[in-house]
């Protein structure tokens, strides 16, 4: 083993434990409902901080009935300014999304000069100031962030605008700092959406109002406006930090590029649910605190299937906010696992071998009161407004499962589907065994077969264990199916194939997107059949409803989506099975994606070409990094060590040949690592002609040869270098082993 990784190893060993005191109040710990949003300027902070009549001219603007005024933006700003700065914050920075799957922010201080004339001279001094525009509104570079062509390097101008739906917050830093932040979207000078937040908003209202519709036709006149819920299970490992910098292709890809699987991983199914490690659980614990603290209300933590593999699940939100939530979750992690001297990954596929991680989006709607529209109730079969919504789900992904595809695909995540670990790339439905028996006697009319649990083991709906100590059992109707890619989970569905490292927004985009027009088609029919009646009837639902079971019923799946039976299966229905990134990129542009997203304005003909060439992009540029990161791993790392090993050998031969010994297996080792040395490096040269290649190519060139060509050529680089490390001696191999980073 080198120097570095032995001192690496050492210091994970001797190296103390973080330790960070709980507040108290008294003699007791703050419990979690007391530390819950104290850094939160929410809605109840602003009522107690501002005029009655300002917080109702406020309240008006988030409902949309009216616009913020300059006014109302002083007085808030004002407010905040001064909650802010009694917190300590001395900065406030408007923190957007823009299309890096990632968030941004520019800090500027509340400081500022205040200049009179006095006795004919200036006089400056100092003043702590925030204006309401300045709170409304701020300007980075339109150029300097992903944009698809639409700004151009000398069309600098863009705007980043206070989200008023999200609530400020402040982030604490360094030396008992503080930051407010103030949640914004970003657009061009054009008015053009630059960044993740602000298409998510418009497909929020066009769902919003379509389903509306839908429940006005029903009879329901009361509700007026519908929000998406989101709760997302973030996925990632934690790996000592010290280990992590001798990593070359950890820090600069996110994943390994090279290295075998320890003898022991995940196979002995021990690690999914175990204990957490204490180091682990220092620096979640922490995380979570902090987490409290801005508002995002962490529910669970666990181990994950792999080793060194975890997952933070949230309480469910309304799905702007849970983004915004997510990606701050994401951005907590990483700087408390810095201050325990560890690094968070989020790489889909960080480590081959073992399971990657991603980011289960749990998707649902409900009314302005708070009412579930997927909950199915005990009685699925006569819950009509339910029914209505979930064959417009069905439709919605039936019709537009490529367009989806396409909003979760990526170079990182591209290792990850249809791994037997996540999702196909096929887009399919999973409603489980009750709601198919529903859907199934609405075709058929018939009456709903008796659901209850299977027989012999269970008494109805409950479980009997034969053990009389233990609480009766209830059990659901319908098992989970963690092989779908779009299952229904009880109330909502689990959108599953969303990875780890990306931001959620832009699926449920497309999703919100193709469920609004498809809601709008089931509202259609219904105004159709129910004629001038003023509300339609049973058989008018009953009729709809069935007309969608029909149209939609190749999209549903009920069995094993990792399956090669379910890939035939899947081409005989004619759904798509879209395996490489540059074909799910290309759904984007489609006919029908472009007539689906611009006719509602969700995305402008230009918005929605500027994210197929910064998609197509950023894929290209991922895997010219990966291949650089490789090759230059090998020319300076594995090869010297390889050649330094066949000298020792070659030197023990010819020792033991004037002693007159024939040294066979060393002979035979050296003659193995001489065959692989060569066909390492003459893999490695072939790469970087690739490389070059790739370089040279632009747009869709770049992409599909990336793909196609370059990702091969890693892969025939990676095989030679793996088995010189089994041949090699340890204490010459340059980089971490498996063993060092997962074990």
């Amino acid at each position: 083993m080198t120097a570095a990784r032995t001192e690496a190893i050492q210091e994970n060993v001797e190296r103390p434990a973080r330790n960070i005191d709980w507040p108290t109040v008294g003699d007791r710990q703050l419990f979690p409902s007391e530390i819950y949003g104290a850094d939160v300027f929410d809605r109840k902070t602003m009522a107690e901080a501002l005029p009655k009549p300002v917080f109702q001219r406020f309240c008006k603007q988030v409902q949309g009935r009216q616009q913020l005024d300059r006014p109302t933006a002083d007085a808030i700003a004002f407010a905040v300014r001064i909650w802010a700065m009694e917190k300590g914050a001395t900065h406030f920075t408007h923190w957007f999304q823009p299309q890096t799957g990632t968030t941004a922010e520019k800090h500027d201080s509340f400081l500022t000069l205040k200049s009179t004339i006095s006795n004919g001279l200036e006089e400056t001094y100092a003043i702590d100031y925030f204006s309401g525009g300045q709170l409304m509104q701020a300007e980075p570079d339109a150029s300097s962030f992903p944009n698809g062509g639409i700004r151009s390097t000398f069309e600098a101008r863009g705007y980043t605008v206070w989200d008023t739906l999200s609530p400020m917050f402040i982030r604490r830093g360094p030396h008992n700092t503080a930051t407010l932040y103030i949640p914004s979207v970003f657009i061009g000078y054009n008015g053009e959406a630059l960044d993740e937040k602000s298409v998510l908003l418009r497909s929020n209202e066009i769902l919003s109002v379509a389903a509306v519709k839908l429940l006005n036709t029903l009879g329901d006149k009361e509700t007026k406006r519908i929000t998406t819920t989101l709760g997302c299970e973030q996925e990632y490992f934690l790996v000592d930090r010290a280990i992590y910098n001798l990593r070359p292709d950890l820090k600069i890809a996110g994943r390994t590029l090279l290295g075998n699987p320890p003898p022991k991983h995940q196979q002995l199914e021990d690690h999914y649910f175990g204990a957490i490690p204490s180091r682990v659980l220092a620096c979640i614990a922490e995380a979570e605190y902090e987490c409290a603290r801005v508002g995002v209300p962490v529910k669970t933590r666990h181990n994950e299937v792999a080793p060194n593999q975890f997952e933070v699940a949230p309480i469910f939100e309304e799905a702007s906010i849970a983004v915004d939530h997510n990606l701050l979750t994401m951005g907590i992690l990483h700087q408390v696992a810095h201050r325990h001297k560890l690094k968070v990954l989020f790489h889909e596929k960080p480590f081959k071998g073992v399971n990657g991680s991603g980011k289960h989006a749990n998707w649902s709607m409900q009314t302005d009161t708070g009412d579930n529209l997927l909950d199915p109730t005990s009685t699925p079969e006569t819950n009509y407004r339910f029914l209505l919504f979930l064959v417009a789900i069905l439709d919605a992904v039936y019709k537009h499962g490529g367009l989806i595809r396409s909003s979760i695909a990526s170079a990182s995540n591209e290792h990850r589907l249809g791994a037997n670990e996540a999702p196909p790339a096929i887009v399919s439905a999973f409603l489980g065994a009750q709601l198919a028996e529903v859907l199934d006697a609405i075709e058929e009319g018939r009456e709903v077969k008796p659901f209850s649990a299977p027989s012999g083991s269970t008494d109805g709906t409950k479980l009997d264990l034969k053990i009389s100590t233990l609480p009766p059992i209830a059990r659901d109707f319908t098992d989970r199916n963690r092989t779908s890619p779009f299952a229904f989970t009880g109330n909502k569905f689990e959108f599953r194939a969303v990875g780890s490292k990306q931001s959620p927004s832009f699926p449920v985009v497309l999703l919100n997107a193709a469920v609004a027009k498809s809601v709008d088609l089931v509202n259609e029919a219904l105004i159709a059949i129910k004629g001038d009646k003023a509300v339609p009837s049973e058989e008018d639902i009953l009729a709809v409803v069935r007309q969608f079971i029909v149209s939609t019923k190749l999209i549903r799946f009920e069995g094993n989506g990792y399956s090669d039976e379910w890939v035939a299966e899947a081409a005989a229905r004619g759904l798509p099975n879209i395996k490489s990134c540059p074909e799910a990129f290309k759904q984007l542009i489609t006919e029908s994606s472009a007539d689906l997203l611009v006719s509602q304005g969700v995305l402008s003909a230009a918005e929605l070409h500027s994210r197929y060439h910064i998609q197509l992009e950023k894929y290209a540029k991922d895997l010219l990094i990966e291949g650089e990161t490789l090759f230059g791993m090998i020319d300076t790392g594995v090869l010297p060590a390889s050649f330094t090993y066949r000298k020792e050998l070659a030197d023990s031969i010819n020792s033991q040949a004037s002693a007159g010994v024939d040294a066979v297996p060393e002979k035979k080792l050296l003659a193995q690592l001489t065959d692989l040395s060569v066909k390492l490096q003459d893999a490695n040269e072939h790469l970087k002609e690739v490389v070059a290649k790739v370089e040279s190519l632009h747009g869709d060139q770049q992409g599909i040869y990336a793909g196609e060509v370059l990702t091969v050529a890693m892969e025939e680089v990676r095989k030679y270098s793996d088995a010189l490390e089994t041949k090699v001696a340890d204490k010459y191999w340059p980089f971490p082993k498996y063993t060092e980073l997962l074990l």
